[in-house]
């Protein structure tokens, strides 16, 4: 017996099965596709990495927008018979994730980390992130995602893990790794320092207070950071300061007493802000660090790691800066040495967007990336820097995107990354928390890992001696820096590395403009170095998904839009088209809960063109060859829509080639083709109905075709009850030139 298509499209009734029926067929695995001859033997490749969420979290809407992105460029290679990979994947977060357990075991129990110990609070926190992670995967499963689901990887999974420490001793043996004393960012909330990608800077309005510092006024928004400054920075071109001389003293009074202060000249120096001369704290600030470094200047510590002032502050010693720092300011004001006070200063400040807390800059001693230090790269597929070839890695990474090996959608966006790498620091992997990769690093029990010379860096510890571990862990970038190859089998499984290592360099990374240079760039920098080869040939930026007057979604405000909510109101397949219409590349899009309705409306459409169409698929019994020149014209205007479509989306133009489909399907095929072959389909004239039926059903086939990457699920139920279940539209071919193949079906 037939099956029915019922009048009303239920997404909620349907979209679970039809996410099972793919997941059964195998056909989100390329070697399936392949053994079931939906794809040749000898295909193209394509292959992307899922950027992986954290294992912890939940779907949002940025989220639901690099889903949508990327099921719609897979399911296209698919349907173009390419050999098709979407490896999927979550990410530990460490930070974040230990944060949140630690949190949670305070309220409960009043305990911390330290009344645990490491391996009860690791046991924790991997039990809360297995059963966490359940919920993301499910979300993604949701949004129809067609990732190869045999090919799941985890961050701190095994495989994951020993390509972890194969990457550091190998970039330890190169020279790229070293332990030395640089300045970083301290979280004294969580006490562990933090990456430059973790970061978060809030904007407030705050003091600004100008200092008399002898014969110059200095500004500073810390004055509880000043108790070490000896030296006056200023630039070497500013003609108001041109009497002093590089090198001279001066004596001064200062917050607890006389100094004598160094004149420094640096061309860091913005003679534009404030009076266009600073002191520096070359212990708490990055700037005033590099400047010290340049200068060869000596550095004195204020604030200890749980941010309270050292004897140096005399009687503020032991306090807390945030305490202290009213404190000193009227201390100044008693000696004369404040000028003035900016009360409506807007400012940054750094908070740690993991855990946070407040940053406090510390110079300590870390693990760290050289990004400037030459290196000899081992093997090398990438064109202008041959194997055997004496490069840095900020050499490499500039390189590979100038030379067009690496493309940037939108290309505006090459500037900031060229800006990024140019004033690209030392990378600080190290961190002071027990989740995560542990360093493989030894040193022998009673000795300081400081000493290098004690230092065995390996998988194991050497024979003989009691070796201790490093406390530490890494950096939860320098895992992720790696998901294109280690989730190959790189390093950790070298027969399934040699079979698959063909999908590698993917054909593209899709993710936020906002994190291109805390996972991208570190993506580039880590597969340049050890597997001799960029990462991707393209990277795809999505802008941010804001609300529909166009504020940042956020809790405080009131305004999130749930995408698990929104795919149960009115189905994933709305819920994907409007966050693909309106989103170019790279720009920020407004959405609201109307659009998506709107969209649901628009599966409303499709689903009664079927209808329609079908109920008269029973005389479509005309051959091709013999139809008229009127039905000719209907077919070539769809063939060219096609190859706009194609066009577009092989230029990643989705936002075109979605709204092109709308509006050809609702303004074009449903309000003229339709409304003008409904007297032809009930007339007298056997040979016209035949045609325009015939035709009717073709153009039905090529729009599901190139609808179904946008809208699977709906597409999809059509097609198995149009074709009794016997094909699956996932593989079926991308219509270009392909006739239509499923057998005509009366509506019931």
């Amino acid at each position: 017996m037939e099956k029915e298509i019922p009048k009303h499209y239920t997404p909620e009734e349907t979209e679970r099965a039809i996410y099972d029926l793919w997941e059964r067929s195998g056909f989100f695995n390329p070697d399936v596709c392949v053994e079931k001859g939906a794809t040749p033997h000898d295909a193209e490749r394509f292959s992307i990495v899922l950027p992986p969420p954290n294992v912890t979290g939940t779907l949002h809407m940025g989220h639901a927008a690099m889903l949508a992105i990327e099921d719609i460029l897979v399911r296209y290679a698919r349907m173009s018979r390419k050999k098709t990979l979407w490896i999927p994947g979550t990410d530990s977060a460490a930070i974040a994730t230990q944060s949140k357990v630690e949190n949670l075991i305070y309220k409960k129990e009043k305990k911390t980390r330290y009344d645990l110990g490491r391996e009860e609070l690791l046991r924790r926190v991997a039990a809360f992130a297995e059963e966490s992670k359940t919920t993301i995967l499910t979300q993604i499963r949701a949004m129809g995602a067609s990732l190869d689901w045999t090919r799941y990887a985890y961050t701190l999974d095994e495989k994951r893990s020993r390509s972890v420490t194969t990457a550091f001793v190998r970039m330890y043996e190169m020279g790229l790794i070293y332990r030395g004393d640089r300045i970083v960012n301290w979280d004294p909330q969580m006490q562990t320092t933090v990456s430059d990608d973790e970061i978060e800077w809030k904007e407030e309005t705050k003091s600004f207070y100008y200092l008399k510092y002898g014969p110059f006024t200095i500004g500073t928004a810390r004055p509880e950071t000043k108790f070490g400054d000896k030296y006056v920075v200023i630039h070497p071109d500013d003609p108001r300061y041109a009497k002093y001389k590089e090198g001279e003293q001066i004596d001064l009074e200062w917050i607890n007493g006389p100094i004598t202060a160094t004149i420094v000249k640096d061309a860091a120096i913005d003679r534009e802000f404030g009076t266009g001369v600073m002191t520096i704290t070359p212990w708490h600030d990055a700037t005033d660090f590099d400047i010290a470094e340049r200068h060869d200047l000596s550095r004195e510590q204020i604030i200890d790691e749980k941010g309270k002032l050292l004897p140096i502050a005399g009687e503020f010693s032991g306090q807390h800066i945030k305490k202290a720092r009213a404190l000193i300011v009227e201390k100044l004001k008693q000696k004369g040495l404040v000028e003035r006070i900016d009360e409506k200063y807007v400012g940054r400040t750094a908070t740690n967007s993991r855990g946070g807390g407040v940053i406090e800059p510390q110079i300590k001693r870390q693990w760290f990336v050289a990004v400037n230090r030459d290196f000899t790269l081992e093997r090398s597929a990438i064109e202008g820097i041959p194997t055997g070839s004496r490069t840095t890695l900020k050499k490499l990474m500039r390189h590979v995107v100038e030379t067009g090996q690496i493309v940037i959608t939108p290309n505006r966006f090459e500037k900031v990354y060229y800006h990024w790498i140019d004033n690209l620091r030392d990378w600080c992997i190290s961190r002071q928390i027990w989740f995560g990769h542990r360093i493989p690093a030894w040193h022998k029990s009673g000795s300081k890992i400081d000493d290098r010379a004690e230092i065995h860096v390996g998988v194991n510890p050497p024979e003989g001696g009691a070796w201790m571990q490093d406390e530490d862990t890494l950096d939860t970038w320098f895992s992720s820096g790696l998901w294109t190859f280690s989730t190959l089998g790189w390093s950790s499984d070298e027969k399934r590395w040699e079979k698959e290592k063909i999908y590698h360099p993917t054909n593209l990374i899709e993710t936020g403009y906002d994190i291109i240079f805390f996972w991208v760039a570190r993506m580039i920098l880590m597969s340049g170095c050890l597997v001799g080869d960029v990462p991707f040939r393209n990277i795809y930026l999505h802008g941010m998904v804001r609300d529909a007057k166009g504020r940042k979604m956020s809790k405080s405000i009131g305004n999130i839009i749930d995408p698990v909510d929104m795919i149960k109101k009115y189905g994933a397949d709305a819920t994907r088209m409007s966050l693909i219409i309106g989103n170019a590349p790279g720009n920020d899009m407004n959405l609201s809960e109307d659009k998506i309705r709107g969209y649901k409306h628009f599966a409303n459409k499709i689903w009664n063109i079927a209808r329609f169409v079908l109920s008269y698929a029973e005389y479509a019994k005309v051959a091709p060859e013999s139809i008229s020149t009127d039905e000719k014209i209907y077919r070539d205007e769809l063939d060219v829509l096609v190859t706009d479509i194609t066009s577009d989306i092989e230029g990643f133009r989705l936002h075109l080639a979605s709204e092109k489909l709308y509006h050809y399907v609702w303004h074009r095929f449903a309000d003229v083709i339709i409304e003008e072959s409904k007297p032809i389909l009930t007339g007298d004239d056997s040979a016209a109905r035949g045609m325009r039926a015939a035709t009717l059903v073709y153009m039905l086939d090529i729009l599901l075709r190139v609808l179904h990457p946008f809208m699977p699920f709906l597409t999809e139920e059509l097609y198995q009850r149009i074709s009794d279940g016997k094909k699956m539209l996932m593989v079926e071919r991308w219509p270009i030139n392909t006739p239509f193949s499923f057998p005509a079906k009366k509506n019931s």
